[in-house]
């Protein structure tokens, strides 16, 4: 089981291949995740994306887009471990000590946030003038 595992869902009142496209646009992964390092894994094109998942982080993240009458439902998924210190792709095992669960809920809490922006600034930028 991953150390750190949330997901989230989220409508944005606009098209699919709007959310799709910007979803598809590598610079913005470098914006929402800049220490993270994405390879696709499986491009599910209007429908949205897989990646792996390296850096402080190892393991996947995904976005679902389901299309819903007027709107797109962005779901979002990442389950992950954090690295040895040195390495980009070696889990770390965190101690199952209140120390640790501490860590583990910082370091959620802080990706949780994170995507909660992305999302946000997407439903922003789609939105507006609607």
């Amino acid at each position: 089981m991953a150390s750190v595992e949330f997901s989230d869902e989220t409508v944005i009142a606009a098209r699919r291949e709007v959310i799709a496209a910007a979803v598809s646009d590598r610079s913005r992964w470098v914006a929402w995740w800049p220490e993270l390092e994405l390879a696709v894994v499986l491009d599910r094109g209007l429908s949205g994306i897989r990646w792996s998942v390296a850096g402080p982080l190892v393991g996947t993240s995904e976005v679902i887009l389901v299309e819903q009458q007027d709107a797109v439902l962005v779901r979002y998924a990442l389950t992950a471990d954090p690295t040895e210190p040195g390495s980009r792709t070696t889990p770390r095992r965190i101690p199952d000590s209140p120390r640790g669960r501490r860590e583990l809920d910082s370091l959620e809490r802080r990706h949780v946030v994170t995507w909660k922006s992305v999302v946000w600034a997407l439903k922003d930028e789609f939105e507006a003038g609607s």
